[in-house]
């Protein structure tokens, strides 16, 4: 058993969803400080996985612990001030789309009266740079950024109080190579600067071997391995076969050679050793 501290801590938990079982006895460690990943094929349960980590869905049975709290535990106080703890980032970005992009971001400070209202514009556009929004686009409503824009308004909203834990769902989904790409680079340059724990669902594979220091596959109604990627890649089951494969159709050594050429071309300041 590791001494490393845990950020999240899943024992036994099962998850019965309209007379169907999507997960069975899983229990999962995530370490402080480590970008965790969850893969697993269409239907495995990894989106229900992380709405019970973030405690918007209770599980069966089992219990989920996140930051040493039971996520059904927190009482109000607790749960109000939450996100002052854990940022989160959905696939589609859910922006709200009656609201500026300035207005996106100050969402979750302006619900936890986390900044005064005075001195918040300066602490919004810090957040936008960060990911490098200029202020010139802080004006836009969601439907006038492009979908790597999308990406990066919601992570800065995600971000902006400061979080030691940061979820993501799909964080490179929909967008083309070169935002994907700039994604990638983005998110290694946040975890060294915010010194974040980061847990995300993924199916790029790109994402896993620039991010990941560890893989949880999910399948089967349960988690097969969780490993460094390099091992999983080895783990003898029909689905992990087929992800690889599905990724670029070309062996291990091949596919392996290929992501690296093409992150250092589009990242070379990202260390992929």
């Amino acid at each position: 058993m590791s001494d490393e501290p845990l950020a999240i801590e899943i024992e036994g938990l099962s998850t019965i969803l309209g007379g169907s079982v999507i997960h069975r006895d899983v229990a999962l460690q995530v370490r402080t400080g480590e970008v965790f990943a969850i893969i697993g094929g269409s239907g495995s349960g990894k989106t229900t996985l992380l709405r019970e980590m973030l405690g918007l869905l209770r599980p069966t049975s089992g219990r989920v612990k996140v930051l040493g709290a039971d996520m059904h535990c927190l009482n109000r106080r607790e749960r109000r001030l939450w996100p002052t703890r854990c940022g989160v980032v959905f696939q589609s970005g859910a922006l709200f789309s009656a609201l500026s992009t300035f207005d996106n971001v100050a969402l979750p400070v302006r619900e936890t009266a986390w900044w005064p209202e005075e001195m918040l514009r300066e602490l919004v556009l810090a957040a936008l740079q960060a990911t490098g929004i200029a202020a010139s686009q802080a004006t836009k409503l969601p439907a006038e950024l492009s979908g790597g824009m999308v990406k990066r308004v919601a992570l800065a909203r995600a971000l902006i109080l400061e979080p030691e834990l940061l979820f993501m769902d799909e964080p490179t989904s929909g967008l083309a190579p070169d935002q994907r790409y700039a994604v990638i680079r983005l998110l290694a340059q946040l975890k060294r600067e915010f010194e974040l724990t980061i847990v995300l669902i993924t199916h790029d594979v790109e994402v896993l071997l620039a991010l990941a220091d560890r893989v949880a596959v999910l399948a089967d109604q349960r988690i097969l391995t969780v490993a460094p990627l390099k091992e999983v890649a080895k783990f003898p089951h029909p689905f992990i076969r087929s992800f690889f494969l599905e990724q670029t159709g070309r062996c291990e050594q091949q596919r392996v050679a290929q992501y690296r050429s093409r992150l250092d071309h589009a990242c070379p300041e990202l260390s992929l050793e």
